[in-house]
């Protein structure tokens, strides 16, 4: 189904209507051979809190956005190409219910969907997108490491990893951007280049560094005292941006659940 719609007016015009809706805050999304799968809203596990975003699943890639004006207006748009992503389910923890976990090379987190059937579909037409697209392709299996889920501020109330460094307001969070942590300053006083994530070294904890060290001659760089913990994480920490819209249909739109399925 996906491939007869490639070149179809329909088609075209959805991607078009997405590339509108981020403005010139977002890159070019049309090209030869995408097709726009599906949409809809997923809340995404940031470093301070859930946040509802937008996701838009192509046959080739995947997009989310902060949510300014529901389907009008979207900011901070980030691209996962497919072919690196894999998925791996989350269980039940209170409030917090049908997760899943959305893992790459330049990014992974975690996303709850609504519903047990909206978790299901989501799962189920990424891993179609993602196995059609290696297929097409010829690709071999990803052989990047993956970037870490972060643990969300809220888990930790201490420095994870000298387990004595109590975090105020003055004495902040950093996270570990090689295993996800949350660290103090000094514990996370080093820098390393992690290409998959970032051109730019990026915090890493002290055993994270002396691991990498171990297997490499790059040389540390120290890590600023005025960097946020949110860098490279621009989607996680605007708070202005959260202008959460409820999930509402049109006539329009084709809707399976809370996921708004283009094609099936």
């Amino acid at each position: 189904m996906v491939d007869r719609l490639v070149n179809t007016e329909s088609n075209a015009r959805r991607i078009n209507c997405v590339e509108k809706c981020f403005g010139n805050s977002g890159q070019p999304l049309t090209i030869p051979g995408r097709v726009l799968v599906g949409e809809g809203v997923l809340t995404k596990m940031c470093r301070k809190k859930p946040k509802p975003r937008q996701f838009f699943l192509f046959n080739d890639i995947l997009v989310y956005g902060n949510i300014v004006i529901h389907k009008k207006k979207y900011n901070k748009q980030h691209i996962l190409p497919l072919e690196n992503i894999k998925l791996e389910t989350v269980e039940d923890d209170g409030n917090l219910r049908n997760g899943w976990k959305i893992i790459s090379p330049s990014k992974s987190f975690v996303v709850y969907a609504a519903t047990a059937t909206e978790k299901k579909e989501w799962m189920a037409h990424i891993r179609t997108c993602v196995a059609n697209l290696i297929a097409k392709r010829g690709l071999a299996e990803n052989a990047l490491e993956d970037s870490p889920v972060w643990v969300p501020d809220s888990a930790a109330r201490t420095c994870m990893h000298c387990k004595k460094s109590e975090f105020t307001l003055i004495n902040r969070r950093h996270h570990c951007r090689h295993c996800g942590i949350v660290a103090c300053n000094a514990c996370t006083s080093k820098r390393w280049l992690l290409p998959q994530q970032s051109s730019r070294p990026l915090r890493v904890c002290l055993t994270c560094y002396h691991k990498l060290a171990g297997k490499s001659t790059q040389e540390p760089e120290l890590a600023g005292g005025d960097e946020s913990s949110g860098e490279d994480s621009s989607d996680d920490d605007d708070e202005r941006n959260d202008v959460a819209q409820s999930r509402q249909s049109t006539s329009d739109e084709v809707s399976f659940d809370d996921i708004q399925l283009l094609y099936r």
